[in-house]
């Protein structure tokens, strides 16, 4: 059985990585956040030793270090401009360290990462689950199949609608965040590079506090996105029904269904990891790379059919029905 510390317990992501350390059979004895609203710890590990001063969390785990008894793994999901400093923090206490998407902000903060690792002997993983997803992994396996040297075409549409608590909490600052193709699309940038490829080519047609698009240009496809947290941006027939998410990768005029299971593969990413199977800084690197570069870009003129859907034949994006 593994020990494991956790950092953001109070946090929206923080109940999954409870019930993964929980079904994998292993034990958390320590977790922090400055926020103190973390009742859930009730249903996974109530004795935990729970601390909302990092100071008293970082000499708790010190003194288990000391007394013999250090923390196998440290579990971070705090938010993501934290993420590097407690990836830190966990290497130097001899830990290695699990974290949720995205690892860090800046490529060159994984090339710093990789030294720490080497100087400790430990490792950091990222949850990068839809690498995990049967219908993902299914897709990978046809593309790598198909020896045609065929570059497709697909557009990748993703909206999780938010309230205006999203721009006032850390998520709506772009410094703490990365913005918004950083803080909910970099997982299917993972993806998309762990399918199709290196990137070759990253434009950016919109980008603003709640919506960006652009075309990704991989090694074996043409990607046309479109990520929003504004819930104007919904497809009408998805308001109709009452619901907030939209999510659509289609294919060459095919949809690829992955909806279902999205949200429920953390356990199998913990399973992998303790395998010691998990993905490592040089997997999650492409799509930080990715996600850095659609930051930091110049808008480019939409062109044809460069433009994603969403965007073609419209003035704002806020008007799309």
């Amino acid at each position: 059985m593994k020990t494991f510390a956790l950092i953001g317990a109070a946090g929206f992501i923080a109940p999954r990585h409870l019930k993964a350390i929980k079904e994998t059979g292993n034990t958390l004895v320590a977790a922090f956040d400055k926020f103190d609203s973390v009742g859930i710890m009730d249903s996974y590990f109530p004795d935990t030793h729970f601390f909302t001063e990092f100071e008293r969390f970082d000499r708790h785990i010190d003194k288990l270090r000391r007394e013999g008894n250090p923390v196998d793994f440290v579990s971070i999901c705090s938010p993501n401009y934290l993420h590097d400093a407690h990836i830190r923090f966990g290497l130097r206490n001899f830990a290695d360290v699990i974290c949720e998407k995205p690892l860090v902000l800046n490529p060159w903060n994984i090339d710093a990462l990789l030294e720490i690792e080497r100087e400790y002997g430990k490792k950091v993983y990222n949850i990068l689950q839809l690498r995990l997803h049967p219908s993902i992994i299914a897709l990978k396996q046809r593309i790598e199949s198909d020896t045609s040297n065929k570059i497709y075409d697909l557009d990748l549409t993703y909206i999780a609608s938010r309230g205006n608590w999203y721009n006032a909490s850390w998520k709506g600052d772009v410094s703490k965040s990365g913005g918004i193709a950083t803080n909910i699309g970099v997982h299917f940038f993972d993806m998309l590079t762990w399918i199709f490829g290196k990137p070759k080519q990253n434009m950016v047609h919109l980008h603003q506090e709640n919506k960006a698009a652009g075309y990704l240009e991989l090694e074996k496809a043409k990607v046309r996105w479109f990520l929003s947290t504004d819930y104007e941006t919904l497809p009408k027939y998805i308001k109709l029904a009452n619901k907030r998410t939209f999510r659509s990768m289609v294919l060459e005029g095919e949809e690829i269904e992955f909806s279902d299971g999205f949200t429920d593969l953390h356990t199998q990413s913990y399973e992998q990891i303790l395998l010691g199977n998990g993905f490592g800084l040089s997997e999650a690197y492409p799509s930080i790379e990715i996600v850095h570069d659609i930051r930091n870009a110049r808008i480019s003129p939409i062109m044809g059919e460069e433009c994603h859907p969403f965007l073609k034949n419209i003035n704002k994006v806020s008007n799309v029905n």
